[in-house]
């Protein structure tokens, strides 16, 4: 006999039932990563060297050229990937490196009895380590703030106030492309290579190896046009004071629109995907 399909939808329960669920995932998720405390100290461990090694790498370019290199004060820089290891920690999902597990156990069986969408599943759990994550990253940034001479005088109150939806939008930008990304495990047999490739692109198109005015024309060209810029550089260009007002609302509007195209395509191949799953008996 095959296998039932099911195709929980995004929008299956009410939202005052959501809002229930939400909470409820919420506490226990906090929960559970209060429970794996250590996993959690590596993974922030981890979080906080990758922008550290940038700033100190680049600090030192800047301060053997005098003080300043490309464009950005040993200040600058400091202040750049300060404000970066904070954006990324926010930003970050992991969920795509786990997808072709989840595929080959089975553990997506069970989530698609349930009336709800598995995806809510991974935001709750996402935000829950995010907040969680704050305690280590936020003191750190302060710190290196003060080691390290960090120049924030580029940001007044208009940056502070368009900084948080920018950081906002980045946030779900982010989780919804890479959560789209990882559907492919569900015609892929290993997508390690395919997800190491993606981040190697967004390592670099995304703004966490230099400052994007740093890279070359094509490079930059190719990050304003791809969604990279705008899940991680873009709010912290608006925060440092490095946007105009046009152009911040513009970069907003270019975010909205992969969200929509993002949210679009997820949609589309989320049917196609547990269709997949469901007709070889999973």
């Amino acid at each position: 006999m095959p296998a039932p399909e099911f195709r929980p939808s995004f929008d299956a329960l009410s939202p005052r039932s959501l809002i229930g669920y939400y909470l409820a995932k919420f506490r226990a998720e906090v929960a559970l990563q209060f429970a794996y405390r250590g996993a959690v100290v590596i993974w922030l461990v981890g979080l906080i060297v990758q922008p550290l090694v940038s700033l100190v790498v680049w600090t030192t370019v800047a301060e053997s050229s005098g003080g300043a290199a490309g464009g950005f004060t040993t200040g600058e820089y400091a202040a750049y990937f300060i404000v970066l290891m904070v954006v990324n920690h926010l930003t970050f999902i992991w969920h795509m490196w786990e997808f072709e597990w989840r595929v080959r156990t089975g553990f997506f069986s069970p989530l698609l009895m349930r009336p709800i969408h598995p995806i809510h599943n991974d935001i709750v759990e996402n935000l829950s380590f995010k907040l969680i994550g704050l305690v280590g990253i936020l003191p750190a940034a302060i710190i290196l703030s003060v080691v390290f001479d960090a120049d924030f005088s580029s940001t007044a109150e208009r940056e502070i106030v368009a900084f948080a939806p920018a950081l906002v939008l980045a946030m779900a930008l982010r989780f919804i492309l890479e959560w789209t990304l990882a559907l492919a495990a569900f015609w892929m047999t290993k997508v390690q290579a395919m997800n190491s490739f993606y981040t190697f692109i967004s390592f670099f198109l995304a703004g966490q190896v230099a400052p994007l005015a740093l890279l070359p024309e094509p490079a930059r060209i190719a990050a304003n046009i791809l969604p990279f810029r705008w899940t991680v550089s873009f709010p912290i260009e608006v925060l440092l004071g490095q946007v105009e007002t046009s152009t911040i609302w513009l970069g907003l509007g270019v975010q909205l629109l992969w969200i929509a195209i993002a949210v679009t395509i997820l949609h589309r191949l989320w049917a196609v995907a547990v269709a997949r799953y469901s007709a070889v008996g999973a």
